[in-house]
């Protein structure tokens, strides 16, 4: 596939390039069970589950390489199900659904473009 338009090229990296830096942002997220006192096996299975998020993040950006449509629909939902599982907490919301509603519109703009430059040619 070569791109040859900036526009083509900025919505084929943009929502991938986010969607790295948010799986970076959850990790550093997960590094809070350093100070729970665990012992090295707790540290290391609480380290684990916390990261459980990164890896579906990571599988979904893989996926999303040739299929832009699904990576929307799973970053979309996940934002919704995350609003609706902390409503106490607006900062979590923005801080976690915005970027994920962000990276959904941007994987859904990508996919309806270049379907639309294709459908074109």
């Amino acid at each position: 596939m070569r791109l040859k338009q900036p526009v083509e090229r900025f919505l084929f990296w943009t929502p991938k390039v986010l969607c790295i830096l948010f799986a970076l942002f959850v990790s550093v997220l997960a590094l809070d069970v350093f100070g729970q006192g665990y012992g090295f096996w707790g540290t290391a299975l609480a380290l684990l589950i916390h990261l459980i998020p990164t890896g579906i993040i990571v599988a979904v950006l893989v996926i999303s390489w040739h299929r832009e449509w699904l990576a929307a629909v799973v970053f979309i939902v996940a934002g919704i199900l995350y609003l609706f599982s902390t409503l106490q907490h607006l900062d979590w919301v923005l801080a976690i659904s915005g970027p994920l509603w962000l990276i959904g519109v941007l994987f859904m703009v990508s996919w309806l473009y270049r379907r639309k430059l294709r459908a074109g040619s």
